[in-house]
């Protein structure tokens, strides 16, 4: 079942399975700016990432002297999440562990997305409550995928990528499929970076940031445009496939990362990991803008 949201600018729809952004259409001009899946170059659109962002370190990690498996950006994406249409504009997705999550995650929680629509702005809502005996330690984060060219006219690199505020960010680079957090460069963030293939060579773009920070898919040849937007998130991951020549373009914030070329494996040392008490509840949120 579809499930939509709308408002006199934009109109989006989810679906129950992942609790996944389907479609995010401008209402005046017709404009789908979410990328529809295509399995040649990437089947999903918008997916979920919990309780990990990116992948383990040979797809498993340790917690109290037990090893658990788990593939890459967690389990959330492929789990059936129980919807609530909160009006015209609103709507909530819920998750909470099971006996299947349990075997790979020890963890009892709940998961809420809210998505709320507002002028020409979706909000996408994540939050994350222990509901277990103990601390919990998780990962998350959003992957929406954008058509690029947005109108459908025009050609791959006649876009830029505009970052703001419009400074240098520490970029870390990959090494496979793991962050090599001991070779940090400063990503120069503070222009704006033409959208080529060879961009993404090496596989995602990954900067630590610190604030507000909003990414931008801009063209000269056209006034319509994507923004993705927080205020305090600690990673972006930026990604198109390569080499296929694939047209959409990936801005993802992240509440955590992949493991690390030097990761132990241990979950309660892994970069980026976040911690929740008994009872305490995690809430993040990034909003996408259409023009």
């Amino acid at each position: 079942m579809a499930w939509v949201i709308e408002n006199d600018v934009l109109r989006a729809s989810f679906s129950e399975l992942g609790g996944e952004l389907q479609s995010l259409v401008a209402k005046e001009t017709g404009i789908e700016y979410l990328w529809q899946g295509n399995a040649e170059f990437w089947g999903r659109r918008s997916p979920v990432l919990f309780p990990f962002v990116g992948r383990l370190k040979d797809d498993q990690y340790s917690y109290q002297g037990k090893t658990y498996h788990m593939g890459q950006h967690g389990f959330a994406r492929d789990q059936r999440f129980v919807a609530k249409q909160e009006s015209q504009t609103c709507l909530s997705f819920f998750l909470k562990s099971n006996a299947e999550t349990l075997k790979i995650y020890p963890f009892e929680f709940e998961l809420i997305l809210t998505y709320e629509l507002k002028d020409s702005r979706l909000k996408c809502g994540y939050g994350v409550r222990n509901i277990g005996e103990s601390e919990m330690f998780f990962s998350i984060g959003g992957h929406p995928a954008f058509n690029v060219p947005i109108d459908g006219e025009g050609r791959f690199d006649d876009y830029f990528l505009q970052f703001s505020p419009r400074k240098s960010r520490l970029s870390l680079p990959l090494a496979g499929a793991y962050v090599d957090n001991e070779n940090k460069t400063l990503g120069q963030t503070n222009t704006d970076i033409l959208l080529t293939r060879e961009l993404f060579k090496n596989d995602a773009l990954i900067y630590e940031t610190v604030g507000p920070n909003s990414y931008s898919i801009k063209s000269e040849k056209t006034s319509h445009s994507v923004t993705v937007s927080y205020d305090d998130m600690p990673f972006v991951g930026i990604w198109s496939p390569y080499p296929k020549e694939a047209p959409f373009v990936c801005i993802e914030p992240w509440c955590g990362i992949a493991d690390t070329v030097q990761s132990t494996g241990d979950l309660v040392e892994k970069l980026g990991i976040n911690q929740l008490d008994v009872g305490e509840q995690f809430h993040q949120v990034y909003q996408i803008e259409i023009s």
